[in-house]
């Protein structure tokens, strides 16, 4: 028997489901550990934003929208062992934040521009970012 029949005939009969490892995964819930940074997103244009979240390659969410001449406030929070920022859930569960970003409402995936968050933030306890349209595209600083 040729191999080129006796390959696609054991992989005909092989299990897909043992080729991936199910693992429990335990989601760490509550704040012990961690420190808020809250963000405020004020709006200095005259359209509205709309803030989201990536909690992963696969998932993001709305976190905000942002009238014009308005603020919001987020809660985030930082552990400082691993440097991750989260958002907690209904279900007060982490979701660590891959990147937030903000873009004009109504088109905001194509009009985004990234709020930046890094070690500094969490040490002053805060991060404030005011968004405005610039020449070309949404501009937060």
């Amino acid at each position: 028997m040729k191999i080129r029949y006796v390959f696609p005939v054991a992989l005909a009969f092989t299990s897909f489901a043992s080729a991936v490892e199910l693992h429990h995964v335990i989601v760490r819930k509550g704040t012990d550990g961690l420190n808020m940074v809250p963000l405020t997103i004020s709006n200095a244009g005259n359209e509205g934003l709309s803030c989201n979240a990536d909690f992963a390659h696969w998932y993001s969410a709305g976190i905000a929208t942002v009238e014009p001449g308005k603020s919001a406030r987020l809660e985030l929070w930082f552990d400082p062992k691993t440097g991750t920022f989260t958002i907690l859930n209904d279900k007060r569960e982490n979701l660590p934040v891959e990147r937030l970003w903000c873009g004009l409402a109504g088109r905001a995936y194509a009009t985004r521009v990234q709020i930046t968050l890094d070690r500094t933030d969490a040490a002053k306890g805060e991060r404030a970012v005011s968004c405005v349209m610039g020449q070309d595209s949404l501009v937060c600083r």
